[in-house]
């Protein structure tokens, strides 16, 4: 007597794939970006933490597109070093930056920048 057998390396039924070998094909062929393509698009930016926002508004501090754009580019340059957490310089501003997240941490003006030690940093980016 043979107990019946599932096996969990069964290629799936066309009615549990919901058009996942449609959706493949469409990306191999050019119909749909790439996973690579996607990921890079949502990794590419910088984000900026509640704690750093909450500096941002205290310190009357706008953060303009262009300034995201240096930012991002900032943090580009320290990962290609190694960086972790990177003190970013730009426009008179300091951005403290989780590398690996891409995300700011805090943020400073030029008057709060006056007479302070940066701590808990391995790499410093000079942005403009």
């Amino acid at each position: 007597m043979e107990l019946g057998r599932t096996s969990i390396f069964a290629a799936p039924t066309s009615q549990s794939t919901d058009g996942l070998k449609d959706r493949v094909l469409a990306a191999k062929s050019g119909g749909a970006p790439a996973f690579a393509e996607i990921l890079s698009s949502r990794s590419s930016g910088v984000k900026i933490s509640a704690h750093a926002q909450s500096r941002l508004s205290s310190r009357d501090i706008t953060v303009t597109p262009d300034m995201m754009n240096s930012l991002s580019k900032a943090v580009d340059k320290a990962q290609e070093k190694g960086g972790r957490d990177t003190l970013v310089m730009l426009n008179n501003l300091a951005f403290i930056v989780n590398v690996p997240n891409r995300t700011v941490v805090t943020a400073m003006d030029g008057e709060s920048l006056k007479d302070n030690v940066f701590t808990n940093i391995d790499s410093a980016v000079i942005a403009g």
